[in-house]
């Protein structure tokens, strides 16, 4: 299963509105990290994570849009299936330092924990560096699994939050990776 997998730049002719048609985004969740008394702790917070075809078409509708305009993609592809995909943002902020936002990073329920994630990751960092950016900054869910994730490819808490973004997912945690 895994020696076929290749990794692209997502572009009209291989990601459309029916890529993400075969995607599974699930994850079930028991803890999440909440800041609390101005510390991080570690709370019981049980749902689990699933998006719908509806949702798999929206999210692929949104995707073929942000990367015709204001953001590049890479996808992970076992064959002709999309099993994991990133985007990055154009837009540099920051008064500290030039950030540019991992604003979309997926990976298929059944290829987790195999590298894809990894080598997407150092896609969406070589295009930051790439647009400018010291920082790659995300906006990175709070679940006990994608928190140790992104620590795992060295993500550490921002230094210098974006209000914007931190206010539009107020439970998300706020982080960066050093390019």
């Amino acid at each position: 299963m895994l020696d076929e997998i290749h990794y692209q730049r997502l572009k009209a002719d291989n990601f459309t509105g029916h890529s993400l048609d075969d995607f599974v985004r699930h994850q079930t969740v028991t803890e999440c990290w909440r800041k609390i008394d101005n510390d991080w702790k570690l709370v019981p917070n049980v749902y689990e994570e699933n998006w719908s075809q509806t949702q798999c078409r929206e999210i692929a509708k949104d995707v073929i849009h942000i990367i015709k305009f204001d953001q590049t993609g890479f996808g992970a592809f076992d064959g002709e299936r999309i099993i994991g995909f990133a985007t990055v943002s154009h837009r540099i902020f920051g008064a500290t330092a030039r950030y540019v936002q991992l604003v979309c990073f997926q990976i298929s329920e059944e290829y987790r924990r195999h590298g894809i994630g990894r080598k997407l990751f150092s896609m969406a960092c070589e295009e930051a560096r790439r647009l400018g950016a010291d920082k790659l900054y995300i906006s990175a869910h709070s679940s006990k699994e994608s928190q140790a994730a992104y620590r795992a490819l060295g993500c550490t808490p921002a230094e210098e939050v974006n209000e914007g973004l931190a206010a539009a997912e107020p439970f998300d945690v706020q982080m960066e990776y050093r390019l």
